[in-house]
């Protein structure tokens, strides 16, 4: 009886290690299921829509959004976001299969390797059969759908020779600017003024460094209205300036993205070694000098103290957070939900942000796994996001422009590193302003 009892004892021993080991992996895989599948709800927040956003302190990282707007669980519904979860599934190691077609719900007519491949670029219909309201959406709406799919596109003008003479690894800040065919005015008036190329000093003085514009643009197109042929014009601005870069895409406020996605193609083929880009519209005012005294590696050096972040991740703008998609159907924003739900990450103003080369080079390689989105700013935003870059605020950055009362005052630009929007005779008029040494503010 006695050595039962101990052959009992012995066997619950030996069964022990089993039966903790079992109820761990248990654990493990309980704890995994919830982190994969908990969506928090949503925050009692004031909606902020992109128009509108809300900026971050001044000089503080931005947080990402309170409920996150991309993660492994399927937003039903929502074009994007299904096509996004089949492309990041397409890309994890862990979750990848060996098919190479992955069946979500209801959605298994689109495959993995159609997303974000150029071919012919033709137009998808089929992904207009997942959006139950696409013959109600605005034109720009549906033209996004049908072809954002297409990212690769031909360059129509280049600049091979844009660094002739002058190394690229010494080139301190490049300035691409996004243009259209029609704005001549704008970048007549950037050239003259705020953008001009050369070796530019800060406002206090010391080393010049070298700076360089190119102007972003895609073409004229019948579809988006009556345009008088300015092809001619735009050879001769070329030849002379030789600062345009044109692609072979329709010009359009929602095709802004791919100035960005082919911008960096670019960029990382020909200027790869760049400190400094500045990406903004025609539309902005830059006060040079002293964006040049802020990106001085001392001045950057200050800015990253006591900030987990290394030159790679260096983005500074009008950093907007906790946004929401603007689902107002009559504005330019507009975003059906049968498009995109969720939250935007963090971004920056797209009227001017400066980034790094070293992070262009990053967010080149990242844009590939990101699916376009028709806001510019709000997709670099969504690549940062895919990084776990963080943007820094600089309240210097006035997409929003100044306090009307203060536009006419050039003490009000003390502190101003860029402002928007401003005409090309207001830019010519406050660059001669600024030009004399301010009084008493």
């Amino acid at each position: 009886m006695a050595r039962s009892r101990r052959k009992g004892k012995i066997l619950c021993l030996c069964l022990l290690p089993c039966v903790m080991v079992s109820h761990l992996l248990i654990y493990i895989m309980v704890s995994i299921f919830v982190a994969v599948s908990y969506s928090p709800p949503l925050p009692q927040l004031p909606l902020h829509f992109i128009a509108t956003g809300a900026s971050a302190n001044s000089g503080a990282l931005a947080s990402h959004p309170v409920r996150p707007f991309w993660n492994l669980r399927l937003e039903d519904g929502a074009l994007w976001n299904r096509l996004q979860h089949i492309w990041d599934r397409e890309n994890n190691p862990i979750l990848r299969v060996n098919s190479t077609r992955y069946k979500g719900p209801s959605f298994d007519a689109i495959q993995p390797q159609e997303i974000g491949k150029a071919g012919t670029c033709e137009q998808r219909k089929t992904w207009a059969s997942h959006l139950p309201d696409f013959n109600t959406l605005p034109e720009q709406m549906k033209d996004f759908v049908l072809s954002m799919n297409c990212r690769r596109y031909a360059i129509l003008v280049d600049q091979p020779n844009l660094f002739f003479g002058q190394d690229s690894e010494t080139l301190f800040l490049l300035m691409a600017i996004k243009s259209q065919v029609g704005n001549f005015e704008n970048r007549q008036a950037i050239r003259e003024t705020w953008g001009r190329s050369g070796r530019i000093q800060g406002d206090g003085g010391g080393r010049g460094w070298f700076i360089r514009t190119v102007f972003l643009l895609g073409r004229q197109d019948t579809e988006t209205g009556p345009h008088p042929d300015l092809s001619a014009l735009l050879k001769l601005e070329s030849s002379t300036h030789k600062d345009i870069l044109q692609w072979d895409f329709k010009d359009t406020f929602f095709n802004l993205t791919l100035k960005d996605v082919l911008f960096w193609d670019w960029f990382s083929q020909h200027c790869p070694h760049v400190h400094f880009i500045f990406k903004g519209d025609d539309d902005v005012f830059v006060r040079t000098k002293a964006l040049l005294d802020y990106l001085d590696p001392v001045g950057v050096q200050k800015t990253l103290q006591n900030k987990t972040k290394g030159w790679d991740d260096f983005i500074v703008g009008d950093v907007i957070a906790n946004a929401w998609p603007n689902r107002q159907p009559q504005t330019k924003y507009y975003i059906p939900e049968s498009f995109y739900k969720g939250t935007y990450p963090a971004y920056a103003g797209g009227g001017g942000v400066v980034y790094t080369g070293a992070l262009a080079m990053r967010l080149q390689e990242v844009s590939r796994r990101v699916s376009l989105f028709p806001i510019d700013d709000v997709y670099l935003g969504m690549c940062l996001h895919r990084l776990g870059v963080s943007p820094i605020h600089h309240s210097g950055f006035l997409t929003f422009d100044l306090p009307a009362d203060l536009r006419e005052k050039p003490c009000a630009y003390h502190n101003v590193l860029l402002v928007h929007k401003r005409t090309p005779k207001e830019m010519l008029t406050l660059w001669k302003e600024l030009l004399v040494p301010p009084q008493e503010c």
